[in-house]
């Protein structure tokens, strides 16, 4: 069992670490994207703040070794992910958020609710663990979402390779997550 905790943190940080950002060819990083680029970016941002917040609670929290040890890769990499995107937005001119009626077509803001977050800070044991891990699948599902909206529509290199590692990774935690539910 432990040897799957190290290949599964090594997976996560290994093939989620985010990349900085590139600039296009014959231009710069702040020259090349667009909308999509700027509001992936943003939703993430938000989004990863909350991921944080939820993994840091599993670090006195959790039951399980696993558990932890899950929590702990992500929050390392998407905290190392969330400071890409905020120098994206800053190189781009762009506010780290959106406002909230900025997201109405691209589905809403996709995030948890931080009252539901609250609640799950106010529970200890086998009860938080359960919460946490089906708060964080659906957490994680919408960062899914994200990515593929970016993969759709984005332009820039950058944000187009985080997207679609955040896609494989997001998607790999949640059939993990999946897993310790059902054990």
């Amino acid at each position: 069992m432990k040897r799957l905790l190290v290949v599964l943190t090594a997976f996560l940080l290994a093939g989620c670490a985010a990349a900085p950002a590139q600039p296009a060819p014959g231009g710069t990083a702040s020259k090349y994207y667009n909308d999509t680029d700027v509001m992936f970016s943003q939703m993430m941002v938000a989004h990863h703040g909350q991921c944080l917040e939820l993994v840091r609670l599993a670090r006195t929290k959790a039951v399980r070794e696993d558990v932890r040890t899950l929590a702990a890769a992500i929050d390392v990499t998407e905290a190392d992910e969330l400071k890409t995107m905020q120098v994206w937005l800053e190189s781009w001119g762009q506010p780290p958020t959106a406002d909230p009626s900025a997201h109405a077509g691209h589905g809403g803001a996709h995030g948890t609710d931080p009252a539901d977050i609250a609640a799950l800070g106010a529970l200890d044991g086998p009860e938080f663990e359960r919460k946490f891990l089906t708060m964080l699948v659906a957490h994680q599902h919408n960062a899914v979402e994200i990515a593929r909206m970016e993969t759709g529509s984005g332009i820039n290199p950058g944000a187009l390779d985080l997207a679609k590692r955040i896609d494989q990774s997001r998607t790999a935690e949640i059939q993990q997550m999946l897993r310790y539910l059902d054990s």
